[in-house]
């Protein structure tokens, strides 16, 4: 994240609750709300100011969006929604209309959003007061579509298509890039522009009553010159009527940007460069295993004084990853959700 050289070593914990309720018979209520407080060498590097000034940062986000039945087979929703980090502030909104059909086997969701983000420039210590940015905004458009249709009893379809357009600041500020030609850096310069174009196929099969397939291809590309496919595919074996394993697996491979050189590879007479290693040429895997435990009745009741009602744990599960990336990047990860009704 700082020109090549140094770590991209973190780690993030993230918390996140996810609230639907229906106000009467046509309208639903979503609500998310979460926050990542992570622990960065490379964010630690940004400003040297003062020492260890943005080691850890906090992260927090807020969505409201409400769903509205217009007929038995069609809905109508909208949403608003905003981010805030210690470098930038990003607002969105959209919406979404679906329709099924009469037997309730097919199903075609269209979906738009619009983000607005802000900037707050860091820039690295030796470059403040040499460079600047033409703006410090963003903005973002995105159109999605995609049709769900059931094969029969044991297989279910769907294709995703979608098409995102942004403009602004693109690139990061308080990335370096080095040169051949000489020692001192640049910020990291990209177009302002960028279109992305991903398609997406999801098969699932009912295999068994203990066994169930779940696949997922994707083929991806943006007008910045990078191709990427992604193949995913989740197995998940119910062991008895309350427990299931769930182990996956996913495969990821991209080409490199136009812009993108390693460590002093770049050359000051491009007009674009970045030394983005999330922007190179690459591939991935990602494996683990999840548990799920429910019960059709519950596994806990609490009643909520408040409200006279009772609080139903439906499901918990526990999902581990393993993450690797042929450019030396390595993660675990650890996930834990609780589902629950009232």
């Amino acid at each position: 994240m700082t020109g090549g050289i140094g770590t991209e070593y973190l780690t993030d914990f993230t918390q996140k609750i996810s609230i639907s309720f229906p106000t009467s018979n046509r309208l639903r209520w979503n609500v998310d709300a979460a926050y990542d407080y992570y622990s960065s060498a490379s964010t630690d590097n940004i400003d040297n100011i003062r020492s260890s000034d943005s080691s850890s940062d906090l992260r927090a986000q807020l969505n409201v969006g409400l769903q509205y039945v217009l007929s038995d087979n069609r809905d109508l929703g909208f949403h608003l929604g905003t981010s805030n980090e210690y470098d930038y502030t990003s607002v969105h909104a959209g919406m979404n209309y679906s329709i099924r059909s009469q037997d309730g086997n097919t199903n075609l969701d269209i979906r738009g959003q619009a983000f607005y983000d802000i900037w707050t420039f860091f820039f690295p210590k030796e470059l403040r007061r040499k460079v600047s940015l033409p703006t410090d905004k963003r903005q973002s458009y995105n159109v999605a579509a995609s049709l769900t249709q059931v094969i029969n009893k044991k297989m279910q379809v769907s294709l995703m298509s979608e098409a995102t357009y942004m403009t602004g600041l693109l690139s990061t500020p308080f990335h370096r890039v080095y040169f051949v030609e000489k020692q001192t850096p640049d910020i990291e310069r990209l177009p302002e522009k960028r279109l992305k174009v991903p398609l997406g196929l999801r098969l699932n099969a009912y295999l068994s009553e203990r066994l169930i397939l779940r696949t997922y291809y994707r083929y991806y590309w943006d007008s910045w010159g990078m191709k990427a496919h992604t193949a995913s595919v989740e197995l998940p074996i119910k062991i008895n009527r309350f427990f299931a394993l769930c182990p996956h697996y996913r495969y990821h491979t991209q080409s490199a940007v136009d812009y993108f050189n390693p460590y002093k590879e770049s050359s000051i007479s491009d007009q674009y460069y970045t030394s983005d290693f999330d922007l190179a040429s690459l591939n991935s895997h990602s494996y683990g295993l999840g548990i799920i435990y429910g019960k059709s009745d519950g596994l806990a009741r609490w009643k909520i004084p408040i409200v006279n009602k009772k609080l139903l744990v439906e499901t918990v599960d526990i999902k581990y990853s393993r993450y690797h990336r042929s450019t030396g990047l390595n993660a675990e990860i650890i996930s834990l959700g609780i589902k629950f009704s009232i």
